[in-house]
């Protein structure tokens, strides 16, 4: 029986002191679901895994339930195949960005289309903040952090505009993610 690879990314965990969640605890979870091969990238809820079955939004749906169940309350969770995302990395959406040490490149996960009337590109009136992408799945966005003034909340302005049930990663993770499944 083929088995398919899939990331799950999960939203608002271990950032701060809220919703602390143990990887090995993540891990049992996904074994209880009957996946295989699971590994966990960082520790903000990045879990690779293989599995037979192929309808992401069942996937999704189960690994929700089952998060719920074990911790008390509600994790939202972005399902991407490796397919995807290898397509994405192979895309690069960023590579014409200049790079600085100030530069911070981002990739927010979508659980529905987009229903925004912004433009696929957008820059904020600081040009601190632009939107470089929008596609049914993902924004791709870059910040530029500033030590004369504040850094503007890159989540505010996305959860605005795509909503609550949406999960943002930096390109650094998405690129550590794209290597292990290389392995």
């Amino acid at each position: 029986m083929n088995r398919l690879i899939y990331i799950a990314f999960l939203r608002g965990i271990n950032v701060g002191n809220h919703k602390i969640v143990k990887m090995e605890a993540l891990k049992k979870i996904f074994e209880m679901l009957e996946f295989k091969n699971i590994k966990t990238v960082l520790n903000s809820g990045n879990i690779l895994f293989e599995t037979s079955r192929m309808d992401p939004a069942n996937i999704t749906k189960q690994i929700e339930e089952k998060l719920e169940q074990a911790f008390g309350y509600k994790i939202d969770v972005m399902v991407r195949s490796n397919i995807k995302i290898q397509s994405l990395v192979n895309t690069n959406p960023f590579k014409a960005i200049t790079v600085t040490p100030l530069t911070r490149l981002y990739v927010t996960f979508l659980t529905e289309s987009p229903h925004t009337k912004r433009p696929i590109s957008f820059t904020s009136p600081d040009k601190d903040f632009e939107i470089i992408k929008i596609t049914d799945t993902d924004v791709c966005s870059v910040l530029t952090l500033s030590s004369n003034k504040g850094t503007p909340d890159l989540m505010k302005v996305i959860e605005k505009e795509f909503g609550k049930k949406i999960t943002t990663r930096s390109w650094n993770t998405i690129m550590r993610i794209a290597k292990i499944l290389k392995e």
